[in-house]
């Protein structure tokens, strides 16, 4: 199955559509991109664009409200907080202060800029 994500005219992605493997060949039996770009829009209109579900090629799989960078070539999801950072290599956002790692489970608290780790109370 090929994957492909409309895009508004922001690059904001406003859904994602699964097709045919077949639907994307051209005359040399090869998967083409442009091939099924066409196909998708002859179907539904707009712009669109191919997406890997598994991260093979634009770094992430698309989803709703993500944004493909055309300079990056990839699609970078929307930004968890204001003061996280993109990672270049992975088109992911990262906190600025890395996750702790021990057995406790932490959230991010952006006023203070860390995280905090949560707290359970046991109920019979």
């Amino acid at each position: 199955m090929a994957h492909f994500a409309e895009l508004d005219e922001n690059n904001i992605v406003l859904r994602v559509m699964v097709i045919n493997n077949s639907d994307i060949i051209d005359e040399n039996g090869k998967e083409n991109e442009s091939i099924g770009k066409e196909f998708c829009h002859n179907l539904y209109g707009g712009k669109w664009i191919q997406t890997s579900y598994n991260g093979n090629f634009r770094n992430n799989y698309a989803g709703i409200d993500y944004t493909y960078d055309e300079v990056r070539d990839a699609f970078i999801p929307p930004q968890t907080y204001p003061s996280w950072i993109l990672d270049e290599n992975t088109r992911r956002w990262k906190a600025p202060v890395d996750y702790p790692q021990d057995e406790l489970i932490y959230e991010w608290n952006e006023k203070e800029g860390n995280w905090k780790a949560l707290t359970f109370e046991v109920t019979d």
